[in-house]
Formats: structure tokens, C-alpha cells, sequence
């Protein structure tokens, strides 16, 4: 496809993005075509110059946004694709402003508060009322909780999360950790690990079986580890990836904070170009965020020991289990985490009819180098170490409709609950 550089060079180059009144990227006119796997590469290697976005990979396809001046240059690459979606800056819309958030805390002046109410999951919010929403939670349960930080972003903001426990006592019980939208632009993901922490609040004081969960295992949730790159989707570019690190010498923005986790760091399953989505970094563990969650997990590990591990994503709902790096090499106990995880995927079925796919990380979506569920498995030692890509499929992928954010939780925790219930 080479012959095609002359014509594709005069598309404006990605660098000039457009920008709405309110100085935020539009993408309006952008289309979504799903390309075919065995195409997927050549136009890989197109996409800057067509001034693209590489969205979405797996095993059965290549998902890639085109700007409304690049089409025709994308049709003359005559490769086998789908249009899934018409108009991405029209599906941006659909998610709604920010919705504001009234502390019930702060109303009220309480010490202990009532659970903030589900309403919360009816709409998208702003980070900072993220973090206010984990601390009415905390303060909603505040003698089985707090709120804890696992390190610093680059621009230093806290790495927050939420620390829930049951009767046996803060850290006295094996350690289950969520990490959620580690790419920036993965919004279901923060939503439902705080439906998951929520409905383990609300479950604990009439519910047997939730409160069996958290007497069992101590719950380290935290919904937004890539807290600037959050910040930057909702003030600049809805649908930025990485992290907002920045390095001498390097006019690229970004490190994407789940390529850079310190095993199994090199390989074709990262990239070592700056201006990737997917790339490592200059060395492995150098992204801020990376060093507080890896330090927090492994001390977490040492002093109460790993049950499980899951990384949170979106979309292509998929259950992904060790490992990423290959896809010849198995976890020990990959026979169990199989049938685990096949359990799982039918718990999320029941509510809905969502079908989810699993299998290990390189063979069921993409080889995948410097991935945290490698890391955790292999290196703090979890007993299971999953990642989830929630929904969807691709017609919304990214934006999904705030419509969506409760149900997406549901069947979430229906599919944690499966799990929780038979290790």
C-alpha cells in the first residue's frame, strides 16, 4: 500500500485536530470502520497519514476512526471493511453533559451519611465528583472502610481508591484489587467498579452473601488509576488513551500505563514509538502511575496475599486471563481460571443476554506486552489475574449511552458474584 503515500499525505496530519466552540477535539464526521484481521496491519501503517485512530484490536478484527477529509483515501486502501459507525462526534453528543453531583455529606453535615443514592449511575460526571462519590461511600461505612492512595499521576494527582473490609478487621483477610480506566477514555469502566464498591456498602447490612464476601476478602477498588488522562477527556479530547506524561526531547504526549508494567516489557505486543497508542515508555515502570499501583499491589501482596487481581476495560466484552506476552505460555492454573471464567461469562448473560467471549489475553484480543494481569499473576503473585473488556461490541465502543452504565454494572457485578461464589 505504499503506492498510496503521495495521495495520503494530503490529508491534514493528526497533530491539527479541530476543535468545537468550547476548544474540545470534535469528532464529528468521524466514521468507525471495522476492518478485516487479515488487513489489519497495512492499514496500521496508514493511519497517520490518513490522520486515523487506532481504536479497537482483536484476534477477529481492527476498529479505526476516520476523519470525514480522510474517507475516500481510506476507501482507495480497498480493504475488506465494515462502517460501524456513522458519526462519532453524533455519538458523543448522546453521552449528555457532565451531570453535577450534591454531596449528601456535605448537605446534611453528618459524620455518617446514607449510601449515595443510585441515581449516581444515571449519568457521566466530572473526576472531581468521582473523588467526592468515594467519599460519601467511605463515609456512608466508616467503620469497614477508608479511602487510600496508591501514588501520584504525572501532573500529581492522587491515585484514589476505596478500602473495604468486613468483621475480621482491616487487612486480615486475602486482597482483591479493581483497577479501572487506566485508558483514559474507557468511562464505563470508573462507573462500574463504584457500582461494584456500592453494592458491596448497600449489601453488607442485609445481605448474608455480600457480607460473606467482604468477612472473606478485603476489597481494594480503585475506579480512575490514569487520573490525568480522565481529566483530559473531559476538558480536551473525549477519546485520549494514555497517560498525559511528557519527556525531554519528545513532543509526544503519552504513556500507555498498561504497556509499562515491568515484566515481559519488550516485544511486538507494545510499541516504542511515543506517538503510539500503545506505547511503553522509554524504560519499563517509568510512568508515576504505574510505580503507585505496582508498589501498592505488591505490598498488598506481601501482607495479605493476591486472591484476585482484575483490570477493567472497555469494549469487545471479553474475559481475558494470562497471559498477554504469548500466546503459547499458560498460568499453572489455567484449567481452573477457564472454568472459573466460563461461570463467569454466564452469570453476565442471565440479566441482559450480554455474551462475553474468554480466554487467554494474547490468543482471544491481541499479544499484549507490559500488561498489568501478566504482572500481577507472575509477579505479586495472584492467585487469578484477570482484565474485562465491557461493553460493547463497537456500535458505541468508547461513548457508550449513560443509559447503559447501570445495566453494564449489573451484569458486571452478577458476574463477580459467580465468581466470588466459587473459588
Amino acid at each position: 500500500m505504499k503506492f498510496l503515500r503521495t495521495l495520503l499525505l494530503a490529508a491534514p496530519l493528526a497533530g491539527a485536530a479541530r476543535l468545537d466552540r468550547r476548544g474540545k477535539v470534535s469528532y464529528d464526521g468521524y466514521k468507525i470502520f471495522r476492518v478485516a484481521p487479515e488487513f489489519a496491519d497495512a492499514v496500521e501503517t496508514e493511519l497517520e497519514d490518513l490522520s486515523g485512530m487506532h481504536l479497537m484490536r482483536t484476534a477477529q478484527h481492527f476498529d479505526v476512526a476516520i476523519p470525514p477529509e480522510s474517507i475516500e483515501s481510506f476507501q482507495l486502501l480497498n480493504v475488506s471493511s465494515e462502517l460501524i459507525s456513522d458519526d462519532i462526534g453524533a455519538e458523543i453528543a448522546l453521552e449528555g453533559e457532565l451531570a453535577p453531583y450534591e454531596s449528601l455529606v456535605q448537605a446534611l453535615d453528618v459524620a455518617a451519611a446514607a449510601v449515595p443514592d443510585a441515581s449516581w449511575f444515571r449519568a457521566y460526571h466530572s473526576y472531581n465528583d468521582h473523588l467526592t462519590f468515594l467519599s460519601d461511600l467511605q463515609k456512608s461505612f466508616p467503620s469497614n472502610s477508608e479511602i487510600f492512595r496508591a501514588g501520584t499521576s504525572f501532573q500529581g494527582r492522587a491515585i484514589t481508591g476505596i478500602h473495604l473490609w468486613g468483621s475480621g478487621g482491616k487487612g486480615s483477610k486475602p486482597a482483591i484489587t479493581f483497577h479501572g480506566t487506566v485508558h483514559a477514555r474507557e468511562w464505563i469502566t470508573t462507573m462500574v467498579n463504584e457500582y461494584i464498591a456500592w453494592q458491596l456498602v448497600v449489601g453488607y447490612g442485609n445481605d448474608t452473601t455480600v457480607k460473606a464476601y467482604l468477612d472473606s476478602y478485603d476489597f481494594y477498588i480503585l475506579p480512575v488509576v490514569n487520573p490525568d488522562g480522565f481529566v483530559y477527556t473531559q476538558t480536551t479530547n473525549r477519546l485520549w488513551r494514555k497517560n498525559r506524561q511528557t519527556r525531554s526531547g519528545i513532543s509526544a504526549v503519552g504513556t500507555d500505563v498498561n504497556r509499562n508494567w515491568p515484566y515481559q516489557w519488550s516485544g511486538p505486543g507494545s510499541s516504542t514509538s511515543p506517538s503510539s497508542e500503545t506505547y511503553r515508555g522509554q524504560s519499563s515502570g517509568d510512568a508515576p502511575e504505574n510505580l503507585g499501583l505496582r508498589t501498592h499491589l505488591d505490598n498488598v501482596a506481601r501482607s495479605q496475599g493476591l486472591k484476585l487481581y482484575i483490570d477493567w476495560h472497555s469494549y469487545s466484552q471479553l474475559i481475558l486471563l494470562p497471559y498477554g506476552y504469548s500466546c503459547s505460555a499458560r498460568a499453572e492454573n489455567i484449567n481452573q481460571q477457564m472454568t472459573l471464567a466460563r461461570g463467569v461469562a454466564s452469570a453476565i448473560a442471565r440479566p441482559y443476554g450480554t455474551r462475553f467471549e474468554y480466554g487467554p489475553t494474547c490468543s482471544t484480543i491481541y499479544q499484549t506486552n507490559g500488561g498489568s494481569n501478566d504482572y500481577a499473576q507472575d509477579v505479586s503473585g495472584a492467585e487469578f489475574a484477570w482484565a474485562f473488556e465491557l461493553r460493547d461490541t463497537g456500535r458505541n465502543g468508547f461513548v457508550l449511552p449513560p443509559e447503559q452504565i447501570i445495566p453494564s454494572g449489573f451484569e458486571a457485578w452478577e458476574g463477580i458474584k459467580n465468581l466470588l461464589n466459587n473459588f
